[in-house]
Order: C-alpha cells, then sequence, then structure tokens
C-alpha cells in the first residue's frame, strides 16, 4: 500500500483520476468529512469533527507537477468568531424581504 506525504500530513488511500485529473488522498480508517474546505489554490481539504484534516482532494495534479514540478497547497486555519446578528435585510432572489440583520464580526 501506498503511503502519500503532504507537508504533515500522511495519507495511506491514493486514488488519482487520470480522466479528470484529479487525486484523492485520505486516511483508510478516517471517519466521513464533517467539513470541507477550499484552498486559494482550489482544491479541497476535508475535516473531521474537531477539524483534523483527514483527506485533500488536488485538482489538475498531473498538469500542476508537469507545469510547475511540484504541487503546493495552503491549508486554511479554521478561526472561532463570535457573531452579532441585527439590522441588515436579507431577501430572496424575487425581492421578498427573509429577514433582518447586522452582522458584528469579533474574532476570539
Amino acid at each position: 500500500m501506498a503511503t502519500v506525504h503532504f507537508g504533515p500530513y500522511e495519507f495511506d488511500r491514493v486514488v488519482y483520476d487520470s480522466e479528470g485529473d484529479v487525486l484523492y488522498l485520505s486516511r483508510n480508517e478516517a471517519p466521513a468529512a464533517a467539513d470541507t474546505i477550499a484552498t486559494p489554490e482550489g482544491h479541497a481539504v476535508r475535516l473531521d469533527e474537531i477539524g483534523e484534516v483527514i483527506g485533500i482532494t488536488i485538482v489538475n495534479a498531473k498538469w500542476l507537477v508537469e507545469r510547475d514540478g511540484k504541487i503546493s497547497l495552503t491549508v486554511p486555519s479554521l478561526i472561532e468568531t463570535n457573531a452579532t446578528f441585527e439590522g441588515v435585510a436579507i431577501t430572496a432572489d424575487d425581492g421578498d424581504q427573509l429577514f433582518s440583520t447586522h452582522v458584528q464580526w469579533n474574532a476570539s
């Protein structure tokens, strides 16, 4: 079984879709993803319920290696925030107002 190291992450399940040029990296014993976040490069990082990386989907994998000689990936860190909602109108596509709220973000 192949093991792939991508930065500090180790994956023991590697699937490459040559038709779509997509590389799927995951851990065999990992649970289903609780969240998926997009990277600035256009890839997807799958997280478990506590925010640990359990999988990565790399789009245009072969093309990137041929073009750049490597694959670069930025794993965004999650930050917790507190939000207060008051006074901004949220409307539907047909113009009907769904609710009003105001968002104030406070990074924790």
